[in-house]
């Protein structure tokens, strides 16, 4: 797979399209961080570890629905393997005027637009979510 975000951010989308309650994913840490900043902003209801009859970790997402419509309704990548996308501070995107959120990969972890410009650094871009 050479695309383990996008890979995740496609089934979370897939999966609210269809209306599961949760959908599973291939654990890594980096899912693992992405998914904490989702569930920190309140785009998740939040997610478990679990391990297959394979041995395998995955990582069981628990989907957030409001009146019967997912919450997450835009979930797009930015900075993907072929073109990796790295702003400063001052150039991270605000998305739809402050509604949504970049999920952004900087020195100090994987962390939310607004923490990142709090925090006074930037790094890569890794989604937006609205």
């Amino acid at each position: 797979m050479n695309d383990p975000i996008g890979d995740m951010l496609t089934r979370i989308r897939n999966a609210q399209m269809r209306g599961k309650t949760s959908v599973v994913t291939p654990a890594s840490k980096l899912r693992a961080w992405v998914l904490d900043v989702l569930a920190d902003e309140g785009y998740i209801r939040g997610y478990e570890k679990t391990v297959d009859a394979a041995g395998h970790a995955n990582l069981r997402i628990e989907l957030k629905y409001f009146e019967g419509q997912p919450v997450i309704r835009e979930l797009k990548r930015v900075s993907k393997p072929g073109r990796r996308v790295y702003m400063g501070v001052r150039d991270i995107p605000s998305i739809r005027q402050g509604l949504g959120v970049s999920i952004v990969s900087t020195p100090h972890g994987v962390m939310s637009d607004a923490k990142a410009r709090a925090a006074n650094v930037g790094g890569e871009v890794l989604c937006t979510v609205f």
